[in-house]
């Protein structure tokens, strides 16, 4: 049980790619996005599946320029990091016309995004190997200076050092007790659809993150007995849920997750401020940890990020 490859932490001056491989984002909002990385020192460039649209206004860029610009960012020298510019759905696409001999075994470099592009941290971590940042994406309202969730994000980029635990409030222990794994998971149902890919990343010895938006009930239940029946969560360490938006009242939600997670035999933990509908702290995936339900905190066994110099 170790943790993957860290890529180096940030510094002021480094390149970043900001591509857009699921939905397109707003020209606004990912301005601001753009002046926040700024802000930070950060030298972003923009890559071209950010500024159009793909044949289906749910896709930013066409597949072929969404995955060039993933191709591009994942392997070519310079860039320190990769950044996700929107969620929505896409990136499966992208990583069905992904060619992987063609990257190579590039520089570790870390890769930041959550919801649809929980399939590309997956792939990242079965065929780079890398460390990634489930966070904030670059046209959320989450990733604006002063906010909690940009400057949580900030701060683990930048000294990874000091970021060495995440403590949440209002959680609710569903199994109590202490576990030891690897970071792994995020949102349910793109974790669903990838099993049976190349890519799927099963939760055997992992701390299993887990959130969802946007499922009714019965769906979400679907979706958590297709973990349970595909083996997906086979030997897995403890589980980690985050946020359930629009997936129905909170305590109907939770009776489903104690009825689909409850059995496992392993620590569960409810309501950590991550994912969609609240302003995220940021989780590094890949990284061995500690997850502790009674104190409500996970903590890095491991540097997520190398330290600079």
């Amino acid at each position: 049980m170790r943790s993957l490859l860290a890529p180096a932490a940030l510094k002021p001056g480094d390149r970043v790619a900001v591509v857009a491989p699921s939905g397109p984002p707003g020209r606004q909002d990912l301005d601001l996005g753009l002046a926040a990385l700024r802000s930070v020192g950060l030298v972003p460039e923009v890559f071209a599946s950010t500024r159009s649209v793909g044949p289906y206004p749910y896709l930013a860029a066409d597949d072929k320029v969404r995955t060039e610009d993933l191709a591009r960012a994942l392997s070519e020298p310079g860039y320190a990091a990769v950044f996700c510019a929107r969620g929505g759905y896409g990136v499966q696409r992208a990583l069905e016309l992904l060619d992987w001999d063609q990257i190579g075994t590039p520089e570790p470099r870390v890769v930041v995004g959550f919801s649809d592009a929980t399939a590309l941290i997956e792939a990242i971590r079965v065929r780079l190997g890398w460390v990634s940042v489930y966070g904030p994406m670059v046209s959320s309202v989450m990733f604006r200076p002063g906010v909690p969730s940009f400057e949580g994000l900030a701060r683990l980029l930048t000294v990874p050092q000091k970021c060495t635990e995440l403590v949440f409030q209002d959680t609710r222990v569903l199994v109590p007790g202490v576990a030891e794994g690897v970071t792994v998971g995020g949102t349910a149902s793109l974790i669903a659809t990838s099993i049976g890919t190349p890519t799927s990343v099963p939760a055997r010895d992992g701390i299993l993150f887990l959130e969802d938006v946007g499922e009714q009930r019965y769906r979400l239940d679907r979706v958590l007995t297709q973990l349970r029946r595909s083996g997906y969560l086979d030997g897995v360490r403890g589980v980690l849920c985050g946020t359930w938006q629009e997936c129905g009242p909170l305590e109907e939600v939770e009776e489903l997750l104690a009825d689909r997670l409850g059995d496992l035999g392993v620590p569960v933990l409810l309501g950590a401020d991550i994912g969609h509908g609240v302003f995220m702290q940021s989780l590094p995936m890949g990284v061995r940890a500690r997850l502790d339900t009674g104190a409500a905190m996970l903590t890095f066994l491991d540097a997520p990020l190398k330290a600079g110099e």
